[in-house]
């Protein structure tokens, strides 16, 4: 069974770094998708960044040039680190995780909450003026 655990949210002063971590364990394979999603108060649950199991990597325009999605295959662990951060970045940042085998296909890496099947409890950033 697939597990995904975020940790290293917390509140930090605009204009500041964050890095968010996800433990991942259970896979059976290795091609896959590792995302980050995120949700604001209010708002629908939008996708931050992908990468994929050849490390291309895939940026919402909001987040292109401050945030850098990363992996440790040794480690099982996935990455976010987040720098110049706004207090729009403010909210629940989700691990997401999705098997590109699917049956006799292999789908490409989205950012569409959909293709994504296992899912972190997620970790809360709080960006304050």
């Amino acid at each position: 069974q697939v597990e995904l655990v975020e940790s290293g949210g917390g509140s930090v002063q605009d204009g500041g770094s964050l890095r968010l971590s996800c433990a991942t364990s259970g896979f059976t394979y290795g091609h896959r998708c590792m995302a980050w999603f995120r949700q604001a108060p209010g708002k629908e649950r939008e996708g931050v960044a992908y990468i994929d199991n050849h490390g291309t990597t895939f940026y919402a325009s909001s987040v292109k040039g401050r945030f850098t999605i990363s992996n440790d295959n040794a480690e099982n662990a996935l990455y976010l680190q987040m720098n110049t951060l706004d207090v729009e970045d403010t909210a629940m940042y989700y691990c997401a995780a999705a098997d590109r085998v699917v049956g006799l296909l292999y789908r490409l890496c989205d950012l569409k909450e959909r293709t994504y099947d296992t899912w972190g409890q997620g970790t809360h950033v709080t960006v304050t003026s």
